[in-house]
């Protein structure tokens, strides 16, 4: 179950600030790591930044270090820019999975996309630190080991995706024992009324072009195939300790109605807000509270006029379908699915193979597979690895 209880609580008293809350954010160069900076900059007196992590992009790594003067910072790239920067300002060289664990660190915001994200998250919250979580794979290949983390650690998961931080509001304050259902809205992607003809065609370009988010490339695609959907129903099933046949995906167009829970007696309660990340990165940064300045446009229902709804189709979105099957599995089926879909979402992107054949990828390293059950760090890693591997084969395969 998340864990709910209150965590020290800094405060904000009309402007009045007492010691800010120290972020660590992995990640800052991706979409949910810029978001967050513009969250956190917008608030000086509530939140600072101690430390930063990023892949390749040491140019714009370089230029966030010296408009935040973290204490650390690490790079996946090293570069003269990022040096300078850093001695600029007197930054540390930090590994990603230590920074959670820095005495300066308050909340450590991952987000990072991938199995990158699985260590520094496990470390933080075996250490008790609160963990702002928007890495999607860390919890679909290792949901058992992050929630023996927090247990033992006694640190709490705060989601930042915008359907299960809904969840995750909806459930202030309620028993968990009288959840009925939890439907997850999705968007539906790109080609969500492309038939399968022509998603046989579509290109990356296309895939790319959400209409109505602004996401890294990676989670783009996979709201293209609905996999992220998929991905979602299994995160669900960790944060909120529920059975996957209480998760539930509905379709919805506008992205305004961000989740629903369902209670015993027929309630339902949803969160709504306008499409925008920096609405659930600032509720998980600012929890227990909620902040007095609002991070997005306000919601005008009168404006949006109308809210859809329907059914996905798993016929013309099989990765939906392969997900969900991974979950009810278990066992290292996520770990092995999640790593097929990195894997064949780099080749679309490269032009290697089609979107469709993202799906026959992913559902060939599943069928290969030999499942461990109650897999530990290592096991979670080898089968991580493997998939890799068998996917990466059977890509050459597809575009051979």
């Amino acid at each position: 179950m998340l864990r709910l209880s209150p965590v020290p609580h800094y405060g904000y008293d009309g402007g009045v600030s007492t010691a800010p809350v120290r972020v660590a954010v992995l990640g800052s160069t991706g979409s949910i790591g810029r978001q967050a900076l513009d969250v956190i900059q917008k608030l000086p007196e509530r939140f600072t930044v101690v430390a930063l992590a990023a892949g390749r992009n040491a140019p714009l790594l370089a230029r966030q270090i010296a408009a935040c003067r973290p204490l650390y910072a690490w790079a996946e790239a090293d570069a003269p820019e990022l040096r300078d920067a850093m001695a600029s300002c007197g930054a540390r060289w930090l590994g990603m999975d230590e920074m959670g664990l820095a005495p300066e660190v308050d909340v450590l915001l991952v987000g990072t996309a991938g199995a990158v994200g699985l260590q520094p998250t496990l470390a933080a919250l075996n250490a008790g630190r609160p963990v702002a979580i928007a890495n999607k794979e860390v919890l679909v290949m290792a949901g058992h080991l992050v929630r023996r983390a927090m247990l033992a650690g006694g640190g709490d998961l705060r989601p930042v995706d915008s359907e299960h931080s809904a969840i995750w509001q909806c459930l202030w304050g309620e028993e968990r024992h009288e959840v009925r259902r939890i439907l997850l809205t999705a968007s539906g992607g790109a080609f969500r009324d492309l038939d399968l003809a022509a998603l046989a065609a579509v290109t990356p370009e296309q895939a790319l072009n959400h209409p109505t988010w602004k996401m890294g490339a990676k989670i783009t695609v996979d709201s293209a195939s609905l996999m992220n959907k998929g991905m979602e129903t299994i995160e669900a099933t960790w944060l909120f300790d529920v059975p996957m046949e209480k998760v539930e995906v509905v379709l919805h167009r506008e992205s305004i109605v961000h989740s629903l829970v369902e209670f015993s007696d027929g309630s339902v309660k949803a969160q709504l807000g306008v499409p925008d990340m920096r609405l659930p990165i600032q509720c998980a940064l600012a929890y227990p509270e909620r902040m007095p300045v609002p991070p997005a446009p306000p919601l005008d229902l009168a404006a949006v006029g109308a809210l859809h709804f329907g059914t996905p189709d798993v016929e013309r979105f099989p990765c939906l379908r392969l997900a969900i099957e991974s979950g009810r599995r278990g066992d290292t089926f996520p770990a092995v699915m999640a790593a097929a879909d990195e894997v064949a979402v780099e080749r679309f992107l490269a032009r290697e193979i089609g979107f469709l054949d993202i799906a026959a990828v992913i559902e060939a390293t599943l069928e290969k597979h030999e499942p461990l059950a109650d897999a530990d760090l290592e096991g979670v890693l080898a089968a991580d690895t493997w998939a890799r591997q068998v996917a990466a084969r059977a890509a050459a395969g597809v575009a051979g």
